[in-house]
C-alpha cells in the first residue's frame, strides 16, 4: 500500500478499499471518502517541528559568531535566542553534543560535503586526493568563522572536543583510503610509512592549514591549489 495513499484516506477508509472489513459507513460518509483531520494536524505538527528545529540550530550558529562566543555559548544562551525554553532544546537534540552534531550537519550540507559520495569514485587516485582537497576547501570556507570557534572551543569544550574530533576521524579515514589506493599504483615514496603519510596529508588538509593560508585576504578556494602542491611535495608522490 502506498504510504501517500494510507495518509490521505485514514485508516477506516483503508480498511474498506482493501477488504479487511465490511466498514458500513453511515448514509453521509457513503456519499464520498470520509477524510481524518488527524493526518493533516500530524502533518502540520511535523512542519513545526522542523522550523523549530531549525531555529534552534541558527540560533546555535549566530551565537558561535558572537564577538564573545568562548563565553557565552551554553543551551540556555541557544534557547532565549530561538525564543524557545530550554526544555524545548533538549527535547529536539538530547544534549548540547546532540546540538553540536546537528550544527555540524547543517554545515556540511551547506559546505557541499555530499560531494565526497562522488570524489571516491574516480579510478585515478591522484584525481581523487585532488577533489578530495577541493571538497575540503569549499567545506571550510562555507562558514569560516563559525567552523574556526567550533575548532577553537574544542579545545575548552568536552562537548565540542567530542564532536570535533569524530568529525576530524572521519576525515582521516578517507585519508587512509586515498593513501592505500595511491600505494596500490606505486604511487608513493618507498621510505615513508602509510601512517607517517597519513598524519602529513591529514594536516595539510585541516581547517587550520587552509585557515592560515588564506589569511584575511584570500578563501581557501584560492589557497586549494597552493596545498595540493604542498602534499604532492610532502608526500613525494609520483605524479604523470
Amino acid at each position: 500500500m502506498d504510504f501517500n495513499f494510507v495518509y490521505y484516506l485514514g485508516e477506516q477508509s483503508v480498511q474498506c478499499f482493501i477488504g479487511q472489513t465490511d466498514c458500513t459507513m453511515n448514509s453521509r460518509r457513503s456519499q464520498g471518502f470520509f477524510m481524518s483531520p488527524r493526518p493533516y494536524r500530524l502533518g502540520q505538527r511535523q512542519v513545526a517541528n522542523e522550523q523549530t528545529r531549525s531555529r534552534i540550530i541558527n540560533a546555535a550558529r549566530e551565537l558561535l559568531m558572537a564577538y564573545d562566543s568562548f563565553s557565552t555559548f551554553s543551551l540556555d544562551a541557544v534557547a532565549r535566542r530561538a525564543d524557545v525554553v530550554r526544555a524545548t532544546v533538549y527535547h529536539q537534540f538530547g544534549t548540547k553534543a546532540g546540538l553540536l552534531e546537528a550544527l555540524s550537519d547543517s554545515l556540511a550540507a551547506s559546505g557541499g560535503m555530499e560531494q565526497l559520495a562522488t570524489v571516491f569514485r574516480h579510478p585515478d587516485p591522484l584525481d581523487v586526493l585532488t577533489h578530495y582537497i577541493l571538497a575540503f576547501s569549499r567545506f571550510w570556507d562555507a562558514d569560516r568563522l563559525v567552523t574556526r570557534r567550533l575548532r577553537a572551543l574544542a579545545a575548552l569544550d568536552a562537548d565540542f572536543e567530542r564532536v570535533i574530533r569524530a568529525r576530524d576521524e572521519r576525515r582521516r579515514q578517507g585519508v587512509k583510503v586515498i593513501l592505500q589506493r595511491l600505494g596500490e599504483k606505486q604511487m608513493l615514496a618507498p621510505t615513508q610509512s602509510l601512517d607517517e603519510a597519513a598524519d602529513t596529508l591529514f594536516t595539510l588538509i585541516s581547517f587550520e592549514t587552509f585557515d592560515t593560508l588564506a589569511g584575511k585576504e584570500r578563501s581557501m578556494l584560492e589557497v586549494a591549489p597552493q596545498v595540493c602542491s604542498l602534499v604532492c611535495a610532502a608526500l613525494h608522490l609520483k605524479t604523470k
